[in-house]
């Protein structure tokens, strides 16, 4: 319990935000529905179609331990990681399916606002280096 009280309010809502995006992205669209947009997206480098259902769930592991692990693990590399891959996902979007870009809630207005978590995260952490 000490890891999580000697925490700010808004790193911990940073945290818990960025954490529930991550598991419900892996968790919904990808293990539980199994998105056709997933596997289309997946579809651009995976050359055999079989393939494709088994990498988007494996993907859909990942992001919810991805998630899992943003809400334990409250140190600066992870955000950052967390920031990297979301620009990578948008360049990958970007490149292979720009025009998911006019859809209501879009990659582009997701992935910014979860970058901006990011970034009010590591200014909290600064904060807290500075304190102690």
């Amino acid at each position: 319990m000490r890891f999580f009280s000697s925490q700010t309010p808004v790193l911990l809502m940073c945290r818990a935000a960025l954490a529930f995006s991550w598991v419900y992205q892996g968790a919904v669209p990808k293990i539980a529905c199994q998105s056709m947009g997933e596997a289309e997206l997946l579809g651009h480098i995976i050359p055999l179609s079989q393939w494709i259902c088994e990498a988007v769930f494996w993907m859909g592991v990942a992001e919810i331990l991805f998630g899992l692990f943003l809400l334990v693990a409250a140190r600066a590399w992870v955000f950052w990681l967390n920031i990297a891959a979301l620009v990578g996902l948008l360049l990958f979007v970007a490149l292979f399916e720009p025009a998911m870009f006019a859809l209501p809630f879009n990659p582009l207005t997701l992935n910014v606002s979860l970058i901006a978590l990011s970034l009010v995260a590591l200014l909290e952490l600064k904060k807290l280096k500075n304190v102690t």
